[in-house]
C-alpha cells in the first residue's frame, strides 16, 4: 500500500502541482492536447502548444493574449504524469506518460474508423457497427449477407474516363464486414479499371481472410486473388498500390462485346478464411 505523504512535505506539494496540472489540463481541448510546451497568460492561466494554435493564442480563461511566455514548471510536472489514452471511453484501457501519449493515440487500435465510401469526401468517424449502419442509411451502400458476389457495371461512354470511384456493396461474412469498390482512372496515360476489396476492421485482422475477383466475356476471363486492405487505409492508397483486379480499357471493351459503344462488365468473387 503506497504511504500518503505528510502535509507539507515536498511530496506532499509535488502531489498538489500534479492535481493542478490536471485542472489546468481541463482548459485544454481534451482530447487533443498533447503540446509539448506550455504557455501563460499575464494572468497565470495556462494551455498547451496544440490547444493555443486552437483558441488562436487567446486565453479561453480570461481572453489575454497568451503572448510567448512558457510555463516550464508545468512542462517539467507533465513529464512525470501518467494519462489514460483518449481513447479509453472506447474500450483502451492502457496508460501512458504524458509525452508519449500522443504517438500511441495515433495508432491505438481502439480509435474510430473513417468513413470507407469513396464517392465523395465524408468525415465521420466511429466503430464498425455505427459505420456499416451509416454507409446503409446516409450514402444508400446495399449491404448483403454471403462470402460470395455477383455485379454488372455498365458505363454508356466507355471512351471517356474520369477518375471516380464507386462501393458496388458491402457484405456481411465470417461475421466481419467487407467493401467491394470499383474504380476508373488514368494508370499513367493508360485508362483502367479496377475492382478490390477492403476489410472493415484492422490490418492484422484482414490477412486472416482472402478474397478473389473474377472479370470475363467473349469467352476468355481474368482472374486475382489477393488479402483485403483494411479500411485504416484509404482507398486511394489501395488504388495506388494497385492491389486489386486491375482491366485496361481495351480488354475491359473485349469483355463487353458489341460495338465497344457499351461498357458492360460483370464482376464476381468470393472470400474465404484462411485456416
Amino acid at each position: 500500500m503506497k504511504r500518503q505523504p505528510k502535509p507539507g512535505s515536498l511530496d506532499f506539494l509535488l502531489d498538489l502541482f500534479r492535481v493542478q496540472v490536471m485542472v489546468e489540463f481541463e482548459s485544454c481541448v481534451w482530447d487533443k492536447c498533447n503540446g509539448k510546451e506550455f504557455s501563460q497568460c499575464p494572468n497565470g492561466h495556462t494551455l498547451c502548444s496544440n490547444c493555443k494554435l486552437r483558441v488562436h493564442n487567446h486565453c479561453p480563461t480570461c481572453r489575454h493574449e497568451l503572448g510567448n511566455i512558457r510555463c516550464l514548471a508545468l512542462e517539467k510536472v507533465a513529464e512525470s504524469l501518467d494519462l489514460p489514452c483518449r481513447y479509453n471511453d472506447l474500450g483502451c484501457a492502457d496508460i501512458f506518460p504524458y509525452y508519449s501519449k500522443l504517438k500511441h493515440e495515433q495508432t491505438c487500435r481502439f480509435r474510430p474508423y473513417d468513413c470507407p465510401y469513396a464517392g465523395s469526401e465524408c468525415s465521420v468517424t466511429g466503430d464498425i457497427p455505427a459505420l456499416v449502419s451509416h454507409l446503409k442509411n446516409d450514402h444508400k451502400v446495399d449491404l448483403h449477407d454471403g462470402c460470395t458476389f455477383d455485379h454488372r457495371y455498365v458505363k454508356s461512354n466507355p471512351h471517356k474516363i474520369e477518375n471516380a470511384t464507386w462501393m458496388l456493396t458491402v457484405f456481411n461474412c465470417f461475421g466481419r464486414h467487407f467493401c467491394l469498390h470499383f474504380e476508373a482512372f488514368l494508370l499513367g496515360t493508360s485508362p483502367v479499371y479496377m475492382a478490390f476489396l477492403r476489410f472493415m476492421g484492422d490490418e492484422d485482422e484482414a490477412k486472416n481472410f482472402t478474397y478473389s475477383l473474377e472479370v470475363g466475356g467473349n469467352g476468355r476471363k481474368m482472374v486475382w486473388q489477393g488479402v483485403p486492405m483494411s479500411i485504416r487505409d484509404s482507398h486511394s492508397k489501395v488504388r495506388d498500390s494497385c492491389d486489386g483486379l486491375i482491366i485496361h480499357r481495351n480488354i475491359a471493351l473485349f469483355f463487353s462485346g458489341g460495338n465497344h459503344q457499351e461498357l458492360k462488365l460483370r464482376v464476381t468473387g468470393r472470400v474465404w478464411k484462411e485456416q
